[in-house]
């Protein structure tokens, strides 16, 4: 465990309960957010690698507009 997240939850253990729980509870949530985020990028992986080479291949063939996020 690194000093800054041992610190934090020393902090946190000096919380009444309620919000130790509320704490953990958004913890937790947020440590499952990235499991399922890294699992989709796992899952989508080759499909985007295809667009990418797809879109790659548009710009390469002059079928695509350089746009700035003003003209979206």
């Amino acid at each position: 465990m690194t000093k800054l997240l041992a610190e934090a939850f020393e902090r946190a253990s000096e919380l009444p309960d309620e919000l130790q729980d509320e704490f953990a509870r958004q913890l937790l949530a947020e440590l499952a957010g990235e499991g399922k985020w890294d699992q989709t990028l796992i899952d989508t992986g080759e499909a985007i690698d295809q667009m990418a080479a797809e879109a790659l291949k548009e710009y390469q063939a002059g079928k695509t507009k350089e746009m700035g996020f003003d003209e979206l």
